[in-house]
């Protein structure tokens, strides 16, 4: 970034736009003017998937809370952002990284964290219902289920109506993109050259 005075782009997929996202979060001297996140469970992952059965064969879904939200459990990567609807006390108190980014839990760094992000230009957010992984494919949009597994979008959600890190200001000020897209599975994203027309080419200045 040091190198690029004017501005850089961030292009982040899957998990890594919630990485992506920390980052944004922790570096207070960043000059990122879009932040593309392609197909990134922005507001947590509830569904199974191939990789979920090949980590946890024994656990669905419904249980997986049980393994998640304990302190050995934080130690896989899926479980920083498993947000199970139906145990949200257990996931605000057990989250080592989605909670903390997402503001929903106090820290002393949340202020610092906030003012970070809001640092970005804009946020492009990528994603659409034929992705096959990332449950709800909403998440991608900062969507989630509720308690009855009906999708809130992000502007029913609680971070968002608490501009908790930054949601509702950006969205103010107009620096919030959303581009769905039908037809493209998970692992399709970032070779699908429509998708890079219509949704990063005309954000990279």
């Amino acid at each position: 970034m040091a190198k690029a005075p004017q501005g850089v782009h961030l292009i982040c997929y899957s998990q890594g736009g919630l990485v992506c996202r920390a980052l944004l979060s922790v570096m207070d001297e960043h000059n990122v003017d879009s932040f593309i996140s392609l197909s990134s469970p922005q507001m947590g992952q509830y569904g199974d998937t191939d990789y979920l059965k090949w980590l946890f064969p024994t656990s669905m879904r419904s249980n997986l809370y049980r393994i998640c939200y304990s302190p050995w459990g934080q130690e896989f990567s899926i479980c920083n952002y498993w947000h199970d609807p139906h145990h949200d006390d257990l996931y605000l108190n057990a989250s080592s990284f989605l909670a903390l980014i997402n503001g929903e839990r106090d820290h002393p760094n949340a202020t610092a964290w906030r003012k970070n992000f809001l640092r970005v230009g804009r946020m492009v957010l990528v994603g659409g219902p034929d992705d096959g992984v990332i449950t709800p494919w909403q998440s991608s949009f900062f969507g989630f289920y509720d308690a009855n597994e009906t999708v809130l979008e992000m502007e029913e959600q609680l971070v968002y109506l608490r501009d908790s890190f930054g949601l509702k200001t950006l969205l103010a000020r107009g620096a919030i993109v959303r581009c769905p897209m039908a037809g493209i599975a998970h692992t399709a994203w970032h070779s699908n050259h429509t998708l890079y027309e219509t949704c990063i080419e005309p954000w990279l200045s």
